[in-house]
């Protein structure tokens, strides 16, 4: 996706739809469990675990859950075997979309994929048809009430990240992969806030999606989060404000 308002808006909305409905926190305990159960329960030695910690806390979940679903990673009641697996799809107008997955279950989750895209006029793509579209990136997002331009630059820059681009009322932060921890924890120690922090596949172009096209896209993106095995769901594509404000 693209920005505070445009690389996360749909994603913003939709945790805090999710929240209330208690879903994220299912999202979230899985990808402990995956994290924990891939690189060990300390955090300290497994950066996916910390990434998952983080969302978990930005979301408040319950220090029980947590606790839970990391032990369930590290061998203590966990029967169950999930898998990373990323689907590649068209939505109309030709607007290329990522949709990450954990599933227990490839068939079920591709078949529940596949209905909510075809369903709302898209297409299903084969693997590496669209994924080149995207670059795997650190995103970060400050406000701009947090310090100067010339601050922020100078706090990123010396720390490793790659670019800032100052959109709206956010600066916007982008890191390689290897370099967004340590960008993030120069921010913080430098009492910066942050507001948006994750791991994501940033498009290296947009297709501007306007009107009704713009709602149609936003529906079916919300309906693929939705589904129980999807975690993330990226597209190329730059949507207006003005469309978030009419929804």
């Amino acid at each position: 996706m693209a920005g505070h308002s445009k690389w996360a808006n749909i994603k913003h909305r939709k945790e805090a739809q999710d929240n209330k409905k208690g879903k994220i926190f299912t999202k979230i305990a899985r990808e402990l469990t995956v994290a924990a159960k891939i690189g060990g329960g300390d955090p300290a030695s497994n950066s996916r675990l910390r990434l998952a910690l983080d969302k978990a806390r930005a979301s408040n979940m319950p220090k029980d859950n947590v606790e839970r679903a990391v032990k369930k990673g590290t061998g203590e009641g966990n029967d169950q075997i999930f898998e990373d697996i990323t689907y590649e799809g068209y939505a109309p107008g030709g607007v290329g979309i990522l949709v990450k997955t954990l599933t227990d279950n490839r068939n079920r989750t591709i078949m529940e994929v596949r209905t909510v895209i075809t369903k709302r006029g898209g297409s299903m793509a084969e693997a590496g048809s669209v994924a080149w579209q995207f670059e795997n990136k650190g995103i970060i997002e400050v406000p701009v009430t947090a310090c100067s331009e010339d601050d922020i630059m100078n706090y990123v820059l010396e720390a490793g990240a790659e670019d800032v681009v100052t959109d709206g009322d956010i600066y916007s932060i982008t890191t390689e992969p290897a370099e967004f921890e340590n960008v993030k924890k120069h921010l913080e120690e430098n009492n910066i806030q942050i507001d948006f922090a994750e791991l994501s596949m940033k498009p290296k172009t947009t297709i501007d999606v306007e009107g009704e096209a713009a709602k149609k896209l936003i529906a079916l993106v919300e309906a693929l989060e939705d589904l129980d095995d999807v975690q993330e769901v990226y597209g190329n594509y730059k949507i207006d404000d003005s469309v978030f404000d009419e929804l």
